[in-house]
């Protein structure tokens, strides 16, 4: 029996019926569903969400009445009582898990609360995502009902005074329906193993002994596991161990930096699925085969705002503004970017999860990630997103049939002007300096601006090549290694000096 074919608990299936009408009345029905239910929370008593279920509209209700938050704010005004064990805080009850951030931009750990309705959302979005292949053209049925290998954080959580924290992978594992069970790789006894590479040794020893239709993970990550595999078993590719593996399943970074150096990997080719999975909740996912983008989830558990990302609502540093203007779902436009606010049923208001967005098709609510609202370089006016860096490592790699698996760039100070330094991981022989000038031109054909602060006082691109190895050992050294995290790709601050500091030491 295929994971399709399971018979699925009646509360859920019940929920799995989309309601009729457009999708902000969709998202208008899940706004009066939080306030009701968190109505008599301190936070909303504080803000009125009585009176703002009353109003005639109670979107534009909230948004007068609710501030905006980052983290830092939310978390220093409501999410810290409830670390303390505070109840009925910002959502009904005691908040009994928290998810830690996986972001490599800050070296604090953010504690983002987890409740049993965020992840009943979770799941039932995860359901449709998965009922959605049912419409995917030539899909290799048997690999349908094979297992599912998901790599993520440790299911063994630290104990904190009256709660338990950990990676959302390792929390959502230790969470898994008994309907999934059968399919779930690699068994409750390896997710408890805390350590990465203890863990990846682990897999690898039982690998010969499972049947994988599906991976998910972040690349980094399975891209290492499956060289382990290959490696340890003197194989050509991973399908000669795992016949039936047909998908993977991922998100959290963009692919296309990974791609050619994963298809070597593989004896034939797989289906590639996005998802939009955060800390915060489960906001998008792939739901048609060779989409542009990620459809919303509209009708679950997350009501979303949508803040143009330009400098009239965010300062040189990311930061929003006081009296940003934040747009409902009808009111986005195409080919913008948006940073994300999200409602949620863990009792994050108006909370600026950090991602920005550009709708590819605002009728069915399509979505790709952008970047974040803190990486991105725009020293003297070139506005450089992760998506332009993206594409431009991607065309880079093609051009010069090369694969880059990770990179990451900093903005320093050139002569009295500025200059991009790009770290890029090849393993492959390459000319660094045609790769300079590739990246460069790419970028320059991509962003308009990027042309024309070139021309002026972005004086220099510097590149250094380094091995991925170099990559890894970082993220290592800052406890970072494996589930979700993934490496910055722009660099500042703190995060820079230490960098520096490491790429310095690792090539004396």
């Amino acid at each position: 029996m295929g994971l399709i074919e399971i018979p699925i608990p009646k509360t859920i299936a019940r929920t799995l019926k989309l309601h009729a009408g457009p999708q902000q009345r969709q998202q208008g029905r899940v706004l009066k569903k939080l306030l009701k239910k968190a109505r008599y929370t301190e936070f909303g008593q504080t803000y009125h969400f009585d009176e703002i279920l009353l109003h005639k509209h109670p979107e534009k209700m909230f948004q007068q009445h609710v501030p905006v938050f980052d983290y830092d704010s939310i978390y220093s005004e409501w999410w810290h009582r409830t670390l303390d064990g505070i109840p009925d805080v910002c959502w009904p009850g005691k908040i009994e898990f928290f998810a830690l951030s996986s972001g490599t931009s800050g070296s604090a750990s953010k504690y983002i609360p987890i409740t049993n309705d965020l992840m009943r959302g979770n799941r039932i979005v995860m359901i449709k995502q998965m009922l959605t292949l049912r419409n995917y053209e030539n899909i290799p049925v048997r690999s349908i009902r094979k297992g599912w290998l998901m790599l993520g954080g440790s299911t063994d959580l630290q104990k904190g005074p009256g709660y338990y924290s950990g990676d959302l992978s390792g929390i959502t594992a230790k969470k898994v329906p008994f309907w999934f069970t059968p399919f779930y790789k690699p068994g409750k006894k390896i997710a408890r193993t805390k350590d990465w590479n203890t863990k990846l040794d682990e897999v690898v020893e039982q690998a010969p002994h499972w049947d994988i239709g599906f991976v998910v993970g972040v690349p980094a990550w399975i891209q290492m596991c499956m060289e382990m595999i290959i490696d340890r078993y003197h194989l050509k590719n991973i399908h000669e161990i795992w016949p039936n593996l047909a998908f993977y399943v991922h998100g959290g970074v963009a692919f296309n930096p990974y791609k050619k150096g994963f298809e070597k990997l593989l004896g034939k080719p797989l289906t590639y699925i996005e998802t939009y999975l955060a800390s915060e909740g489960f906001i998008a996912y792939q739901d048609r085969q060779n989409g542009k983008g990620m459809k919303l989830s509209t009708n679950e558990h997350i009501f979303l705002e949508f803040v143009p990302f330009n400098n009239q609502n965010f300062d040189p540093e990311g930061n929003i503004k006081a009296n940003a203007q934040a747009l409902l779902l009808d009111e986005v436009e195409e080919e913008k970017d948006y940073a994300i606010l999200l409602s949620t049923s863990a009792g994050a208001w108006r909370y600026l999860i950090g991602d920005t967005v550009r709708f590819t098709d605002k009728k069915r609510s399509e979505i790709i990630i952008t970047g974040r609202t803190k990486h991105f370089l725009s020293l003297v006016g070139e506005h450089l997103s992760v998506d332009n860096m993206n594409k431009a490592i991607q065309l880079a790699g093609q051009q010069m049939n090369i694969s880059i698996p990770e990179f990451t760039v900093a903005g320093i100070p050139y002569e009295s002007f500025f200059a991009h330094h790009w770290y890029v991981a090849c393993d492959d022989a390459v000319d660094a300096e045609k790769l300079r000038v590739a990246i460069d031109n790419n970028l320059k054909d991509l962003n308009d601006d990027y042309a024309v602060e070139r021309r002026s006082a972005l004086k220099e691109v510097l590149l250094t090549v380094l091995s991925e190895k170099n990559f890894m050992e970082f993220m290592q050294q800052k406890g970072k290694l494996g589930g979700q995290h993934k490496f910055p790709r722009v660099m500042k601050g703190k995060m820079l000096e230490e960098w520096q500091q490491f790429i310095t030491s690792a090539t004396i």
